[in-house]
């Protein structure tokens, strides 16, 4: 495996890609150097396809105290378990990677990335999805990026790429935007009260930067990659589908249609029961198969009830239960529910209700 070696200069800061020197063996991997942060990124995944009916994807960020350059405290000196930052951190790079595989595709795949050097001013987050994207492309499994990201903060009316510590803190709106270079797909904000302006044009200035990103990684790729391996995509039994066409995907339809809530699932659920014992009765090798063929119509019966919801969202702009895209279900509330306690109140949208209690402490 040869070594690559880049720099490049973003909104500030070096960049640098390495790849070929560390973790030969996984499947991609990529050395990401931002500023003074780095970060190792691999992808792995399995040969075989898993018989599942979910992508087994598995995305991992690891923040050492060695990479800050601190020592555990606490009696043993050794890191503990994922902080609550690292997990929330591994989940804003699943987000946005996720939707990019081939749907059927089954194999599993692990996406480790390790911080070994972080520098507060270069986010070692943006740096990870990053690194993860380019690890997937240049190796052997099959992924429709490159996909990156950015934060945009807002400081002074001056809108800023990747801020510092410094710059976030006194930014009146700060947003995390993922994207391909053809379109935005994971949006995180926080900001005080801003206009819808002012948002859209955030997002529009982090999406030019994410198309940056994905010119560098399209550099690498062209550079680095291996050859993708073969996979066999998961697909619904043909003779399922077929059945379910026939006896009950109108059906369902026209179940998603009905205004009560508790009645649209419990009817939607006793279709797709009846199309599970439909497929049951038919003739399967064997048990097993049997069994694998109705958990496919109870899937299929999803799909077709979720096709349904989003068709008459995008087409007709009404909602399952009649309501119109701008219109809020019927509102309630009430106080002084609990005689004994200090305060109470319940609060009601629909169907949904919320109890609230509250007691005051003596001075």
């Amino acid at each position: 495996m040869e070594k690559y070696k880049k720099s490049w200069e973003f909104h500030g800061r070096t960049l640098t890609v390495e790849n070929g020197e560390i973790a030969k063996q996984a499947g991609g991997s990529v050395v990401i150097r931002y500023a003074d942060t780095t970060v190792l990124s691999t992808a792995t995944a399995n040969n075989q396809a898993k018989d599942t009916d979910f992508f087994p994807l598995t995305v991992l960020y690891q923040e050492k105290m060695y990479a800050a350059g601190k020592i555990p405290v606490g009696f043993t000196r050794r890191e503990g378990r994922p902080t609550e930052h690292a997990t929330l951190t591994a989940r804003l790079i699943d987000r946005p990677i996720r939707p990019l595989f081939a749907e059927g595709f089954r194999n599993e795949v692990q996406i480790v990335n390790t911080v070994l050097s972080c520098d507060p001013d270069a986010s070692s987050e943006m740096a990870s999805l990053f690194g993860s994207s380019l690890a997937l492309c240049i190796s052997d499994i099959p992924f429709n990026g490159p996909v990156a990201g950015v934060m945009v903060a807002r400081v002074d009316g001056e809108y800023i790429i990747n801020p510092s510590v410094e710059q976030e803190k006194n930014s009146d709106l700060n947003v995390t935007v993922a994207g391909t270079k053809n379109a935005i797909n994971m949006v995180e904000a926080g900001a005080k009260e801003v206009s819808e302006e002012d948002m859209l044009k955030a997002l529009m200035i982090g999406h030019n930067a994410i198309k940056e990103l994905c010119a560098i990684q399209e550099e690498v790729i062209a550079a680095c990659a291996k050859e993708k391996m073969e996979v066999s995509l998961y697909e619904i039994n043909p003779i399922v589908k077929q059945l379910v066409d026939e006896k009950g995907a109108q059906r369902i339809r026209e179940a998603v249609s009905i205004k009560g809530k508790l009645e649209r699932y419990g009817k939607i659920d006793e279709l797709i029961a009846e199309m599970e014992e439909d497929v049951a009765k038919l003739e399967w090798e064997d048990d097993k198969a049997r069994e694998k063929a109705v958990k496919q119509a109870h899937e299929y019966g999803v799909e077709v009830e979720a096709g349904e919801v989003r068709r008459l969202i995008s087409e007709e702009k009404i909602r399952p239960d009649g309501r119109g895209l701008d219109e809020l279900r019927p509102l309630d509330s009430q106080v002084d529910l609990l005689p004994r306690v200090h305060g109470s109140a319940m609060f009601t949208r629909g169907e949904t209700q919320v109890l609230s209690v509250t007691t005051l402490g003596p001075l």
